[in-house]
């Protein structure tokens, strides 16, 4: 019963959202296309030319913002565990980021293109037990910043979004052994009540 009146307060929340409403009414998929969009803004993310890993991006609102940015020589390479409609300019991987057959696959449509900007939104099917759930989003965030590493070029950036909580402060550390500069944004579109921030390396060392 407890469960029901939560899933019914969260849909009232989510179809009276400001963002909600606002991706409806300009054509993007996701609230979530607001947060990159404020943080791409702040921090000049994006260039013509660029090749782009999407984490996580079903169903597509961050690929949907960076794909007008890239122009014709830029490319995206997007991953989820979940289908995701086509876009232009755009590879769409489906698979489990966990799994090594996945990943390879993901090395694979790279090709030889060096990557300029990792971006990951990734997160874990939500059980409710919070010790769980911090331990598994930050074990996606680990798997990112592992990827990024063997895959970014010297100077690119990796964009992450994380939960505060147990196992953050170490992560926070680890990636500021790999960039020359570590921000923490916190997007308006991000909801207040959520421990939710997204972390920005900029400048990745060798």
């Amino acid at each position: 019963m407890k469960r029901a009146k939560t899933s019914k307060a969260w849909m009232n929340e989510h179809v009276n959202d400001f963002f909600v409403k606002q991706a409806k009414k300009e054509g993007y998929r996701s609230r979530a296309a607001y947060k990159l969009i404020e943080i791409a803004k702040h921090d000049r993310l994006f260039r013509s030319g660029m090749t782009i890993v999407d984490l996580g991006a079903a169903p597509g609102g961050w690929s949907q913002v960076a794909a007008p940015k890239l122009g014709e020589r830029g490319r995206i390479v997007a991953l989820d565990l979940n289908e995701m409609e086509p876009l232009p300019g755009v590879t769409f991987i489906q698979g489990d980021f966990t799994e090594s057959g996945v990943l390879a696959e993901l090395k694979n449509a790279l090709g030889k293109s060096p990557v300029d900007l990792v971006i990951s939104d990734m997160s874990p099917n939500i059980t409710g037990i919070a010790a769980s759930d911090q331990a598994r989003s930050m074990y996606l965030a680990e798997l990112a910043l592992e990827f990024s590493r063997e895959q970014l070029n010297s100077g690119g950036a990796f964009l992450v979004k994380v939960f505060q909580g147990a196992g953050f402060q170490e992560f926070l550390r680890s990636m500021r052994l790999d960039f020359n500069k570590v921000v923490t944004r916190k997007p308006e579109a991000s909801r207040d009540r959520s421990s939710e921030l997204y972390l920005l390396g900029i400048g990745k060392r060798y």
